[in-house]
């Protein structure tokens, strides 16, 4: 376990990294096929994907890993993942790194060992450096999870599509979306109904929907949100971050963001956002498994998709 990481929540974290996959639930797709991603550098570089059609009801990711995974070693008795396919936790290039897990989308709340794998359920490994943060809560390269089987959860839950302006084509786009796949989603503006149990996707421009209390932690970087973007200048400038956190490009007029966080305890809370209105649509239109799979979050220049955070110099 690294030293300088928060023990409790790395521990929970890494250790259902390797035995999780919590999420019950019926779902519009993905039938009765738990499905595994495992990868390294922020989903930079898939290592494995796996799937169990049906899985039973004691299945853990543990056991499915072992199973689809070659060199799997633990610690602490089996509650910890210490390696996959020979890659370690530890350091590298002189930057902790650790097996993180998170499952459909949601970074796992309790110990693998305890945590069982359902049918629809998406669980993703990733092995990665954590000196700019331990804790990511929420990612969105699992979609159209949580929006199906729920954020980790023994349920689904209901979604609402909140946006500034609810006739916006951004605002139509994201709700069809989700529609198409056979998701049921609420559409409305901004907080004129909250209920905790509810998986919400804020569209709109920046500066509107950092009214949100979770989605404006981002503005506090990825330590405090797990979000490797910060937008700036009353949201006109958005900052793209690397691995550790600092800056590597800065976007402006008519760059977009989707990405995934959650205050405190409750659910994960989406941003369909952008510095502008072109950058809210060219969001919108990346709100898409092919865009979003395997990405943390994402950031789109030009009309181009970017992975976050960014691996290298900018291109």
């Amino acid at each position: 376990m690294p030293a300088r990481a928060r023990p409790g929540l790395l521990l929970a974290t890494c250790a259902c990294a390797l035995i999780a996959g919590c999420g019950f639930g019926p779902g519009a797709s993905g039938g009765g096929t738990a499905k595994l991603t495992v990868s390294r550098d922020f989903g930079a570089r898939v290592l494995l994907r796996g799937s169990e059609v049906k899985p039973p009801a004691s299945e853990t990711v543990m056991r499915l890993l072992q199973r689809r995974a070659q060199k799997v070693t633990t610690r602490y008795g089996g509650k910890f993942v210490a390696g996959i396919g020979g890659l370690q936790g530890g350091t590298a290039g002189g930057h902790p790194v650790d097996w993180f897990y998170f499952v459909n989308g949601s970074e796992a709340p309790q110990g693998a060992a305890a945590t069982k794998v359902a049918g629809g359920d998406r669980v993703w490994w990733d092995r990665r450096r954590w000196d700019a943060t331990d804790h990511i809560p929420a990612v969105v390269g699992s979609f159209p999870e949580p929006f199906i089987h729920g954020p980790g959860s023994s349920k689904s839950l209901p979604v609402r599509v909140e946006c500034v302006d609810p006739a916006s084509p951004a605002c139509a786009l994201v709700a069809t979306r989700l529609a198409k796949l056979g998701i049921p989603a609420a559409r409305g503006t901004l907080r004129s109904s909250f209920t905790k149990d509810t998986l919400r996707v804020l569209v709109g421009p920046w500066v509107a929907v950092s009214e949100d209390d979770a989605l404006r932690q981002i503005e506090d970087g990825p330590r405090t949100s797990g979000v490797f973007a910060e937008p700036r200048d009353n949201g006109a400038s958005l900052a793209l971050l690397g691995p550790d956190g600092h800056d590597v490009r800065v976007l402006g007029a008519g760059a977009g963001l989707i990405a995934a966080t959650a205050l405190r305890n409750d659910q994960p809370v989406w941003a369909v956002t952008g510095t502008d209105e072109a950058g809210v649509l060219a969001a919108a239109q990346a709100f898409d498994e092919r865009d979003l799979r395997d990405h943390f979050a994402i950031a789109i220049d030009g009309g181009r998709p970017l992975a976050l955070p960014l691996q290298g110099p900018a291109a």
